[in-house]
């Protein structure tokens, strides 16, 4: 039977908080510098909605703009974060390795299933070195509808998952897993909403805390 673990990025295995307000400010920097924008960058806002492609940010935090015009402030904020992740500016949340290590050990495949654009996922896993237990990571690019269950449901055809979990701290993670058949494990991290999370078949506070949701997912005892 082909088990596997399927991560969220953001808010989950990478702490994007270290990088977001830096790379936003960046951004908008280069906004008030054309004239394009007054004030400060929009960190609150982009928090509340953290989760979401980013074709979907840019219409909430940039209403008035062109496609075109939102199209290059994406470019502009993806340039930026890569070039903090890369200067070691971001950080992986605790127990990311050692879990993803335990799981393999267990049997379990892992992928990545990411709203994320594919540029800036890969920076994440080439610069962690994740690719050591990580299958495949998956971007919201690669389905048309950015829809998270569709990509997640992309997953499970090309591996011919049987089981497994979802593990992520937005309502997208959850639905993702529900709607595939797989247990949704939401992560009370920093983007989280308690609202979302209680939809959730199970909530961790740590990544490591996941070893104590594995044996309900196989119905064995973990060592």
């Amino acid at each position: 039977m082909t088990k596997a673990i399927i991560f969220d990025m953001d808010g989950t295995l990478f702490q994007t908080n270290q990088v977001l307000e830096a790379s936003l400010e960046d951004t908008f920097q280069k906004l008030r510098k054309i004239n394009k924008w007054e004030g400060d960058a929009p960190l609150a806002e982009y928090q509340q909605i953290m989760g979401v492609p980013l074709p979907k940010v840019w219409e909430t935090l940039l209403p008035e703009f062109t496609p075109y015009e939102r199209n290059e402030v994406d470019a502009l904020f993806l340039d930026r974060l890569i070039s903090h992740i890369r200067n070691g500016r971001g950080a992986l949340y605790p127990g990311v390795k050692e879990t993803m290590g335990q799981l393999t050990n267990q049997g379990f495949s892992v992928y990545i299933a990411s709203n994320g654009l594919k540029r800036y996922l890969q920076t994440i896993v080439e610069y962690y070195r994740l690719n050591s237990w990580v299958t495949e990571t998956f971007s919201i690019e690669q389905i048309d509808s950015l829809d998270k269950s569709s990509l997640v449901q992309e997953i499970i055809r090309k591996y011919h998952i049987q089981e497994g979990a979802v593990v992520g701290d937005r309502l997208s993670d959850i639905r993702a897993a529900k709607e595939n058949g797989l247990t949704a494990v939401g992560c009370r991290f920093d983007f989280a909403q308690e609202e979302e999370l209680a939809q959730a078949d199970h909530v961790i506070e740590d990544l490591r805390e996941l070893k104590n949701v594995i044996p309900l997912l196989e119905g064995t005892t973990y060592p």
